[in-house]
């Protein structure tokens, strides 16, 4: 059995890992399995899941823990772990590929990375160690992976962008999981009280990039304008108490929902009137694929790339226009506004989770039985 080796910091319930684990449900578990090398001590949402599937948990210490600590831990891994012939590590910037690096010292064969962004947080050093890595990754990488044109363009660059030496894996969902359901809706309503309210739905991390505080500031507007409305944040992290914060400040405490981190995502959104993402970046985000398979209205921001566009749904607003003119549109798209089926759309368009696993699976075996031909030759 082919074991294939996924670098991330940890499997939460954050976009990456849930599509890293909607792959990991559909490939052929009796040829290849996933395992996963982690930073993150604490227990995460899927790491009962994954084991359950078959799949093993490595943790390596964190560079936060001290650079060589973190780097001597990889070295140590990969020394051990001699089995691995495809490690694939999933990142935002390309200003921490110590895994990548560490599997090339290793001569493990078929390096991946994968770009799941298209911009980063952090240091000055951080960006300085993109742009350095960046010219050199062809030293250590074998395939180059996005999730998106415009997260491949801002990971390796313009000249590997130009080349187009890159392979695009959407983000996709189990389509029929998220159809509109008018039952559930209904159900869901009434569970949350909100049946005769307009609901503003957003689904994402509660930091920086996903834009949280001026998603406030719009919803503050739209109250003003309908009192009969509320926002229903789903997610958790560092500026949840930011968050919070701002809700009272706003008066808002009885308007604004926090459920934190939810497994039940489909049903949510069928609860929603709107999805409304505001992010200053995102690579492709998943949570708008679902929200349109879900026939949700998205009003998003127009930094996001437009290939997230499958529906007629998705419509973009600037982050400079005020908050007053993102409520204009959010009024606009809702009034009389009917849910429909889009499944048949999104699978067209490449989005079926099963579609995309049978893809990323060909990959591998296709590399796996490469490495074994050129084994067996003669000399080798």
């Amino acid at each position: 059995m082919l074991r294939v080796l996924h670098c991330v910091a940890g499997m939460g319930r954050g976009g990456v890992e849930t599509t890293l684990m909607n792959i990991f449900r559909n490939i052929d578990r009796d040829l290849i399995q996933f395992d996963f090398l982690v930073t993150s001590k604490e227990k995460c949402d899927y790491d009962d899941e994954i084991i359950s599937l078959g799949g093993r948990i490595h943790y390596v210490p964190s560079r936060k823990q001290g650079i060589m600590k973190s780097r001597k831990a990889l070295i140590e891994f990969f020394s051990a772990h001699k089995e691995y012939k495809i490690v694939h590590q999933h990142v935002s910037s390309l200003s921490n590929i110590q895994a990548i690096i560490a599997a090339k010292r290793a001569s493990v064969p078929v390096r991946i990375i994968h770009s799941r962004n298209t911009q980063q947080s952090g240091s000055k050093l951080h960006k300085y160690l993109h742009l350095w890595n960046q010219r050199n990754i062809e030293s250590y990488a074998t395939d180059y992976f996005a999730c998106s044109g415009l997260a491949a363009k801002w990971l390796y660059g313009e000249k590997q962008f130009t080349k187009g030496n890159y392979k695009i894996i959407k983000n996709g969902i189990q389509t029929d999981k998220f159809v509109f359901n008018s039952e559930t809706r209904d159900r869901l309503r009434k569970e949350l009280g909100v049946e005769q309210k307009l609901v503003i739905g957003n689904v994402g991390r509660f930091n920086l990039q996903k834009n949280h505080m001026f998603l406030l500031d719009i919803f503050k507007s739209v109250n003003d304008a309908n009192p009969n409305s509320l926002l229903i944040l789903i997610g958790d992290g560092v500026l949840r108490g930011s968050i919070e914060d701002k809700i009272k400040e706003l008066g808002l405490n009885a308007n604004v929902i926090l459920t934190g981190v939810r497994s039940d995502i489909s049903d949510l959104l069928q609860a929603m009137d709107i999805f409304v993402m505001p992010s200053f970046y995102e690579g492709l985000p998943g949570t708008v694929i679902e929200a349109q398979g879900a026939g949700l209205p998205c009003l998003i921001s127009d930094t996001i790339t437009n290939e997230v566009q499958i529906t007629d749904l998705v419509h973009y607003a600037p982050l400079g226009d005020t908050a007053e003119e993102w409520r204009d549109i959010i009024l606009n798209m809702t009034a009389d506004f009917l849910r429909c089926d889009t499944r048949l759309e999104l699978v067209e368009a490449g989005f079926d989770m099963k579609s995309i696993a049978k893809e990323l699976q060909k990959f591998y075996i296709d590399k796996f039985y490469t490495l074994l031909s050129e084994t067996d030759e003669p000399n080798s």
